[in-house]
């Protein structure tokens, strides 16, 4: 308890820069307005905790070192954003199809392709160079350095918990009745406004300097 008290300032530092990145718009509050719009609270939130999971893994991977590789070979940060761009150019075309022709709405709370929902909120969060640039610098401030076990298990779990209350949030507002009514009546022109900014989304990653 001792160790965790002691590192509990850059802990709290860490957590700082992780929840500007949790709650400013981007890729994941766009792709979690289309899972929510159309498809509900249930699905909305599953893809969440797929983001979630995402953002861990990145932790795990920079505190085991991957994420200090990737900050200095320029051929693995290439590849990172590659397909990062890719990932976001597919979910374009998804919300392009979808304004050509529109599907059904799902039911409110009906949380079908649950495992591919969480697949894609998993994917999309640790191929986004963004997200990675975050945790390399919070893998700066060095919260954890030197901390024993206790300490990596409370960090862990708090940044989890942290990155799912945030985009939780953001679901739960998306998937508010007002909302779905809203996207039911103009869905054509928002999903055709997430395919734009997907695809602007892309190209910022692939342009980004490594």
């Amino acid at each position: 308890m001792e160790d965790l008290i002691a590192h509990m300032p850059k802990i709290l530092a860490a957590y700082s820069i992780l929840l500007v990145a949790a709650i400013s718009p981007g890729p994941a509050v766009a792709f979690l307005l289309g899972v929510s719009a159309s498809r509900g609270r249930a699905a909305a939130l599953t893809a969440t905790t797929g983001i979630a999971f995402g953002s861990t893994t990145i932790n795990l991977m920079t505190m085991l070192g991957v994420g200090l590789l990737l900050s200095q070979a320029a051929w693995a940060m290439e590849v990172l954003r590659i397909a990062g761009a890719c990932y976001l150019l597919w979910l374009a075309y998804g919300a392009f199809r979808r304004a050509a022709h529109p599907p059904a709405l799902a039911p409110a709370g009906l949380p079908g392709g649950s495992g591919r929902l969480f697949a894609a909120g998993w994917l999309m969060q640790t191929t986004n160079p963004k997200a990675i640039a975050f945790w390399l610098a919070i893998a700066a401030i060095g919260a954890t350095a030197g901390a024993g076990p206790l300490t990596y298990a409370a960090f862990f779990t708090g940044a989890f918990a942290l990155s799912f209350i945030c985009h939780a949030a953001w679901a739960l507002l998306l998937s508010a009745a007002p909302v779905r009514a809203a996207y039911a009546a103009g869905r054509r022109w928002i999903e055709g406004a997430l395919g734009t900014f997907f695809c602007f989304a892309a190209w910022k990653i692939a342009a980004s300097e490594s």
